[in-house]
């Protein structure tokens, strides 16, 4: 993707300056800016096939281990980061045995019972989130699972809840309990997926399924129809049919068909009437791990009609809603719809009509006769030969998201919490800080639309879609490089880095580039790019400790920011 108008600026070198001095930092910074412009084949012989038969082929070449460079391209989007000995793993085993060892870890201390532990549940904190963003950059920082991790983020900008949103008591424990289920189902079937976020408190507070009641004929009232309306709309289905490669569908008159209508709505809202917690305590918050119940005097009966599927009257609670998300989870829309967005937050965020097609194969039928199998469907992902080919297409790509920037930082240095607090905090501050939160979207469409075209660009003239770009302006530029820099130096609250592996190449200023330049950049950051950052570093004495840390800070300030790092291809 290349909607930056210069993609590398020439960065002047900074003069050279005494070793810890703070003007050589302050250069490094201002070459930053400038770099920030803008936002074993098969055997042969001779044939034994018998006479008039057709000659056996011979069987393809296995394919070449991964370079170094797609290893780590591989591991920044199946993950975070790409550390040495991860990229080595790769290079010896392939992509899919990285994949299937990660699947096959466990999920690790859940945010709940992170929280409890941390003596996060007393009085003082029912009404607050007092730890959940503590626990949130802990798992991100530092699981192992850290391809659960990076699919449970991605859930979470599509299954959208919000601290904004959560005005109950136990709020930080809701939000804690919703993504432990984000993370027991991450791997799971996306029909067990939707019926547990539909059923979550933290689901059921933000979109207001949480004490919907039926219709009252005396007083006018009528379900609340949020949820009815948001689970078609952004879980499911989508505003428009869809052909298997999310290309949208045209009736005979040549306009787009719609997938459902306001009847649709009105019938799926009664549909979900009559859920609550399973209890409730103001002194313990567990009841927000369970799933909602059903309380059948606050149930709209009668008929009811979705997608054309009848809902009969004899259906309680708990039956109907069971045939309306089953109706749901089977539209063909979904792997088209939900997959897209997997491919986009994962791996680029305009792929084409055939990419999606495949996955939205694999999402209707897993090869055992599965359909949405959320493990087969990732691997999709990130095998499909889109996802493994570096492309030189201007729309290739993806800009990165401003999260993925600082977990990536933190997991490629090591970075740890030495009292286990983790007190990264808040982030969404766009002048300041990232301009982007775990749990802090402003409202259920996330930070970014999946559709949205920047407008007034390249990649808009060209249709374009580019959905992180939402996110970036002139204050969230400014915003990212000041705290970048901050934060690689010193760390972000008592989070901070170890730089032990760069320190032993600091003498070196090319090859200590070239090392950060593959695990940060995977292979898309040019040599040219790479000398005027060397250049660049190479004017900061290294005869003191200071300095020799000075000269990695610069090299990874510059990286971070140059335009070549920030497109992820």
């Amino acid at each position: 993707m290349q909607d930056l108008p210069d993609l590398i600026a020439s960065a002047p070198p900074p003069a050279a300056n005494e070793a810890g001095s703070s003007a050589s930092l302050a250069a490094a910074a201002l070459a930053a800016a400038s770099l920030l412009s803008a936002c074993g084949g098969g055997g042969g012989g001779s044939s034994s096939a018998a006479p008039g038969s057709e000659p056996t082929a011979a069987p393809p070449p296995p394919p070449a281990p991964p370079t170094d460079a797609e290893a780590a391209r591989f591991l920044a989007q199946a993950g975070f980061a790409a550390k040495s000995a991860d990229i080595a793993t790769v290079k010896a085993n392939g992509y899919a045995a990285w994949l299937d060892a990660q699947f096959a870890l466990p999920v690790s201390d859940g945010h709940f019972d992170w929280m409890v532990a941390q003596g996060y549940a007393v009085d003082a904190n029912r009404n607050s989130f007092a730890g959940l963003d503590n626990t949130l950059w802990r798992k991100f920082m530092s699981a192992p699972d850290t391809l659960r991790q990076r699919v449970v983020l991605a859930l979470s900008e599509i299954f959208v809840i919000s601290m904004a949103g959560l005005p109950v008591q136990w709020r930080g424990f809701v939000g804690a309990a919703y993504m432990d289920m984000l993370e027991a189902n991450a791997f799971g079937n996306y029909r067990a997926l939707l019926e547990a976020v539909t059923l979550s408190t933290g689901m059921g507070v933000y979109l207001n399924m949480r004490g919907n009641l039926k219709e009252d004929p005396k007083t006018g009232r009528v379900p609340d129809e949020n949820y009815a309306r948001e689970v078609m709309q952004l879980l499911t289905i989508g505003l428009l049919q869809l052909n298997a490669d999310g290309s949208v569908k045209l009736g005979a008159d040549g306009k787009a068909i719609e997938t459902y209508n306001q009847t649709d709505i009105t019938n799926l809202a009664r549909v979900f009437t009559g859920w609550d917690y399973d209890g409730t305590s103001a002194t313990d918050p567990a009841y927000v791990k369970k799933p909602m119940v059903n309380i059948a005097s606050r149930f709209s009966t009668g008929a009811k009609k979705v997608l054309n599927v009848d809902i009969p009257a004899t259906a309680d609670g708990p039956a109907a809603m069971k045939t309306a998300l089953d109706t749901l989870a089977n539209h063909a829309n979904v792997g088209p719809f939900i997959g897209r967005q997997l491919i986009q937050r994962l791996v680029t965020s305009d792929p084409s009509a055939a990419y999606v097609g495949r996955v939205s194969a694999i999402w209707a039928d897993n090869g055992s006769g599965v359909r949405g199998d959320l493990k087969a469907v990732i691997r999709a992902v990130l095998l499909d030969t889109e996802a493994r080919a570096l492309s030189t297409s201007p729309s290739a790509g993806k800009l990165r998201e401003p999260i993925h920037r600082l977990l990536q930082w933190a997991r490629s240095f090591g970075a740890t919490s030495p009292t286990g607090a983790w007190n990264v905090g808040d982030t969404s501050n766009p002048a300041t800080r990232l301009g982007q939160s775990p749990l802090r979207s402003p409202s259920v469409f996330n930070f970014f639309r999946p559709g949205y075209v920047p407008p007034g660009s390249t990649l808009g003239a060209n249709g374009v879609t580019a959905p992180e770009f939402q996110l970036c302006n002139e204050s969230t530029t400014a915003g990212y490089l000041n705290f970048l820099q901050t934060t690689i130096a010193s760390g972000v609250g008592e989070v901070k880095a170890s730089y032990t592996a760069e320190l032993a190449l600091v003498a070196d200023p090319a090859a200590l580039v070239a090392d950060l330049a593959l695990r940060l950049g995977g292979g898309g950051i040019s040599a040219a790019t790479q000398s005027t950052i060397s250049t660049a570093i190479a004017s900061i004495a290294v005869t003191t400790d200071a300095g020799k840390l000075n000269r990695v800070y610069a090299a990874i300030l510059m990286l971070m920011a140059c335009p070549e790092y920030l497109i992820q291809k």
